[in-house]
């Protein structure tokens, strides 16, 4: 499993040649820190996740989680050593400040340590990604008593959080929603309802359960401007952070999955003895407004874990494909003659490529995601955080949707180099593929995200965070063009660039037009198209990085610099002019798909 995770030098490039994460030292709240103090929590994080967390993968996927006859989930004993492992370590709380046991690690660096743990058992590294984005949102939204209460014991490892949308009647159409919260003469609220797909809803992991729960007040306004959201604890908490009675939160099954079977997804069933109580947190019915925080930082969290899924098969299918010896080369008639290592074959080649520029093209992405992150929290210039905030809004449904399609086609490419040994469970890429499926699903599916991408927030103040990121890809663009061997993958993302800018103008006067489900019917492949666009970006900067480092690196680096230049030109020329057939599409309005009538199929 450890040739699976991510190897390190790779890691390195991306976050110091490409990124310069070292750079982020130069903002006080950083000032302490070095490129040493990084490379330490990196290397912490992946001892722990080789021996804590990839030791049990296959298991927890071979053993899932099941009620046990006390009516509680039973897991492995492994996952609760690796979380154990995790909080002793200081991972929950990398990203606090020292005076609050933190290591005040830049969000760049957290999120590539936080990968390491993805990598190694995506199941397992989900309870405190969740946690993470529960304790988040209450620093954000909380009182201080309800911080005391419920943040700092999250922080401590002491209780676990999750967020409860979805409704078994509901599913993402959250307007629809019909759990209520109805209030009480102290101020708390009586819920009821029901709530499914609750990843984390049910365990023994940690002391108590933080439910953050969408729920809806008897006389607020109809659909989502009525949701409000609350804090509903397993057990009730006390003022001094103790457990209290049990909250009445039932366990009404385990919904078993084709993959992430380590975290449990649950079917809760709220108050039904009209018992279980919660607390507003901030306003009434601003509920999906603060949920937001979560949801984004969570689809940022699931875009990197299908990354690391689509890097650990690729990584097992490369190491495979050296070492498996079929076939000859086309010209080689000679039966007798010995059979090469497939890697050989174009064809394997082909597949390999494919996975490398999908997966190091989205850890890339990813990494450059988590950096406008520090920029929007703590660059010193009003002007750079607010762009920083903006590009992060517009990047956000690409990062979480384009690799949970583009890193699954990975795994799918892994199983197939492997052939008829990768759809055997003697090997691990059809689990990898397995647990990255979900993530099409998980925190809206790529559909939505694809509406929000193309309905909201490239056309935000008239294209504007959109315009500012094709205008950071055309300084690229300019950048490359000075070295001869990337004028044609600058010149072809630049054509990519334009047709992505005429096809957003082409749907933004259909929808002035009032054109809107017209313009919005082709969204996905819009998705897709900028995808691929700024993938070709990544891979253009990580090619200008090895070109600049290749006339002086060592006979161990020079290929790994080689193989960045290579993927760039393979991404150039076999994936990008993918752009042209989606842009085209999406500009003309197709509507050969949303014309389809219902009785047509």
């Amino acid at each position: 499993m450890t040739d699976d995770l991510i190897p390190a030098r790779e890691l390195e490039f991306v976050l110091y040649e490409v990124l310069q994460a070292d750079s982020l030292t130069r903002y006080p709240r950083f000032a302490d820190h070095e490129r040493a103090t990084f490379d330490a929590a990196l290397e912490t994080a992946r001892t722990i996740a080789v021996e804590r967390f990839a030791n049990h993968n296959r298991k927890s996927d071979l053993n899932e989680p099941y009620i046990g006859r006390d009516g509680r989930v039973v897991l492995i004993p492994e996952i609760k050593a690796a979380l154990d492992a995790y909080i002793e370590a200081g991972f929950m709380t990398a990203h606090l400040d020292y005076d609050a046991g933190g290591m005040q690690l830049p969000h760049t660096v957290a999120t590539a340590c936080a990968s390491l743990f993805q990598g190694a058992n995506l199941a397992t590294a989900a309870y405190p990604m969740l946690s993470h984005g529960a304790a988040n949102l209450l620093d954000t939204f909380a009182s201080d008593a309800q911080k005391r209460r419920y943040m700092d014991p999250i922080h401590q490892g002491r209780f676990f959080g999750t967020m409860c949308l979805s409704e078994p009647h509901a599913g993402s159409s959250l307007a629809d929603i019909t759990t209520r919260a109805t209030r009480m003469e102290d101020g708390r609220y009586r819920l009821t309802g029901a709530k499914m797909w609750i990843s984390g809803g049910s365990h023994e992991l940690s002391d108590n359960i933080v439910h953050l729960v969408l729920a809806k007040i008897p006389g607020g306004p109809p659909g989502v401007k009525g949701i409000s959201l609350f804090i509903v604890p397993r057990y009730r908490v006390r003022d001094d952070a103790s457990l209290g009675d049990a909250n009445d939160i039932r366990l009404a099954g385990l919904n078993h999955k084709m993959g992430y079977r380590g975290t449990t997804n649950t079917f809760l069933k709220l108050g039904e003895r009209g018992e279980c109580i919660g607390e507003l947190l901030g306003e009434a019915h601003q509920g999906l407004v603060y949920m937001f925080q979560m949801m984004n930082e969570a689809r940022i969290a699931v875009g990197m874990g299908a990354v690391m899924q689509g890097y650990a098969g690729y990584r097992h299918s490369l190491a495979y494909a050296k070492e498996r010896p079929q076939g000859r080369h086309p010209e080689h008639k000679d039966p007798a003659a010995p059979p090469v290592p497939i890697i050989e074959h174009a064809d394997v080649k082909r597949m390999l490529s494919q996975q490398k520029c999908y997966a190091e093209g989205a850890y890339h992405l990813g990494l450059y995601t988590a950096r406008l992150v520090d920029v929007s929290r703590h660059d010193p210039d009003a002007a750079s955080r607010q762009r920083a905030a903006r590009l992060l809004d517009v990047l956000t449904p690409v990062v979480k949707s384009w690799p949970s399609q583009y890193c699954l086609k990975a795994n799918e490419l892994a199983i197939q180099v492997l052939g008829g040994a990768g759809y055997t469970r003697d090997y691990p890429v059809e689990q990898y593929y397995r647990d990255n499926r979900l993530n099409a699903i998980h925190e809206g599916t790529d559909g939505i995200q694809a509406l929000d991408l193309l309905g909201r927030k490239a056309m935000t103040d008239n294209g504007r965070a959109l315009g500012e990121l094709i205008g950071l890809a055309r300084q690229s663009v300019d950048a490359a063009r000075r070295e001869k061997a990337l004028q044609a993958p600058a010149a072809a993302l630049s054509d990519a660039l334009d047709r992505v800018e005429a096809a957003t103008r082409a749907v933004a006067e259909a929808m002035r037009a009032g054109r809107v489900r017209a313009g919005l019917a082709n969204a996905s492949l819009y998705l897709d198209m900028l995808g691929h666009t700024l993938i070709a970006w990544m891979w253009l900067d990580q090619a200008r990085a090895a070109a600049r480092a290749l006339p002086g690196a060592s006979a161990h680096d020079a290929p790994f610099y080689r193989g960045k230049l290579q993927a760039c030109r393979f991404f150039s020329r076999q994936e990008l002019p993918l752009v042209h057939i989606w842009a085209a599409n999406v500009a003309a309005l197709d509507d050969s798909a949303m014309n389809m009538q219902p009785d047509w199929f």
